[in-house]
Formats: structure tokens, sequence, C-alpha cells
């Protein structure tokens, strides 16, 4: 039992369970904005398609409702809804989207800080190798910025969804 909790112990204070962690929370404010661009904008275009009468053509009622003579439903009607179902795919299909451009956005960043880095080491290695120290100029050129870490955009694409939803609100 100490070997589970040594072995939980580390997986929780790896890194990659926080990044993991801050990507599902984004990854929840960034449903609540898709879900609200399919419900206000795309359900109600797909609804103004002539002859669909709203989303009443997208339905199939298999048994209508029960009333009693007072109006009160005693049974409610029994609907299979496919407009909530192509909503869903298409809430599905623009969060991977937009998941997989901000994922492709990123590796491109950490590719060119890669190669940044590597360039840098190329440089940095003949000119040492070839060049006395005496021959070494007084002023160095100033040092390319760091890239940034995953953690640092990570935490940079959290305070922009924050703020977008702080300005939503």
């Amino acid at each position: 039992m100490k070997k589970f909790f040594k072995e939980f112990k580390e997986f929780i204070s790896r890194g990659n369970v926080l990044d993991m962690a801050v990507g599902i929370i984004i990854g929840g404010a960034f449903t609540a904005i898709v879900t609200a661009l399919v419900t206000n904008i795309l359900t109600p275009l797909i609804n103004w398609i002539p002859g669909t009468n709203g989303t009443g053509a997208l339905q199939v009622v298999l048994r209508e409702a029960v009333l009693d003579a007072e109006g009160q439903v005693v049974t409610e009607a029994l609907i299979i809804d496919f407009g909530a179902v192509i909503s869903a795919i298409v809430t599905f299909i623009l969060t991977a989207l937009v998941l997989f451009i901000i994922i492709k956005i990123i590796n491109s960043i950490r590719n060119k800080a890669d190669a940044l880095k590597a360039k840098k080491a190329e440089s940095v290695a003949p000119e040492a190798v070839a060049a006395p120290a005496e021959e070494t100029p007084a002023e160095e050129a100033p040092a390319a910025p760091a890239a940034p870490t995953e953690a640092e955009l990570l935490a940079e694409i959290r305070d922009l969804l924050k703020s977008l939803n702080s300005e939503k609100e």
C-alpha cells in the first residue's frame, strides 16, 4: 500500500499532470464557448432553412403527450430529436478543430524554438573552437529571448481565456 501511495505521489507531482489539469480547465471553458456558438448561432441558422419549421422537422414523435381534463401533462411525449444529435456532433467537430489548431500553433512555436536553439548552438560551437580567447570582441551580441516553455504557453492561453470569459460576463 505504501508503494501505491508513493507511486501516486510521484505521478501527481510530475509536470505533465499539472499541464493536463490546466488543459482540462481550458477545455471546459472552451466547451462553453462552442456550446454557445452552436446553440445561439448555428441552431437558429439550421432552423431558418425553409421547410424545417423549427426543429420539428428534425424530430420524430413516437408517442404524443397525454393530458388530463385540466390540460396538465400526465405522460410526457416520447420524441427522437435528431436536431440535438446534429448540434452535439457540430459542437464536437468545432471543439476538435479548434484544439487541433491550438496544438498546431504550439508545436510550430516549439519547432521554431528548437530550430533557434540548434542554430544558436551551431553558431556558438565553431566560434569557440576557431577563435582564440584574445581575439574575442569586447561586446557580445545581445542574447535572443528564451523560447517560452510549455507551462508558460499554457498559462498564457489560460489567461487569455479568462479575459475573454470575463469580457463575456
